[in-house]
Order: structure tokens, then sequence, then C-alpha cells
């Protein structure tokens, strides 16, 4: 049997091509707790000509049982990774909604290593459990 893999989206921002790839995790979520753990996995990649090292991060995080959540903060996963042209970073994280849907997006902050700077754009993307399934 064949395993899908789960969709991705991207976007590319000034020679930064951001990926990302959200999967629900059943075995983590409870949702007669309201807890729906979703997993993202994150690709950063410099396809520009210049290095560049990411300082920051901004999420907006959706959540269809309360709304709108900013997070905000250094680097990601404690990491502030400098990218040369052509070099890539991955890393995963998760995020726990109480709904059963939502969407995040965001932002990093780059400073090249000429001391510019510029906020490469995180692509929206779903956060869907899938349904649960039913016994007869």
């Amino acid at each position: 049997m064949r395993r899908e893999r789960p969709p991705f989206f991207y976007r590319l921002t000034e020679g930064i091509r951001i990926t990302v790839r959200p999967a629900f995790l059943r075995e983590r979520s409870n949702p007669l707790l309201e807890q729906f753990v979703f997993a993202y996995h994150i690709r950063i990649e410099n396809v520009s000509g210049h290095a560049a090292q990411l300082r920051s991060r901004r999420w907006l995080i959706h959540d269809d049982a309360i709304g709108d959540t900013v997070v905000e903060g250094e680097g990601v996963v404690g990491e502030q990774p400098h990218l040369l042209p052509g070099q890539v970073h991955e890393y995963r994280s998760f995020c726990v909604l109480r709904a059963p849907q939502g969407w995040m997006e965001g932002s990093y902050r780059f400073v090249r290593d000429d001391g510019s700077s510029f906020h490469a754009e995180i692509p929206r993307f779903p956060l869907l459990a899938e349904p649960q399934a039913t016994s007869n």
C-alpha cells in the first residue's frame, strides 16, 4: 500500500524559499479535551546569491475555537541559522488547537552579511484534523 505524502505550501521572498508540510497527529490529540495536535515541517532554502541569517520569527495562529494568537521570538527552535547561497535549514515543530481546524502563517526576519534585513514570508497553511473513523 502506497502512503500519501501530506500537502506542502511554499513561498519565495528575497531569495529565501520557505516550504511547509503540516500533519495532524491523531495519536497525540484528544478531541474530548479539545486538544488537536498538529506538526509542521519547515524547509528554508537560500536560493539567492547572498548569505543571510534568520534572526527572529513571527507566527499568526488561527484556531477556529478561540481566534487568533501571535507568537514572536528569536530564531527557530533555539537556533539562528546562517545560510550561505544554496544552503538549507530544516526543522519540525508543533501546534495545539482547541478546534479541529485552523491555520498558520507568518514571517522570518533575516539579516544579510551586509547588514540589510528583510522579512521572508511563511505561506499560510491549513491545520485540519482528519475525520475520525466511525464504527458500526
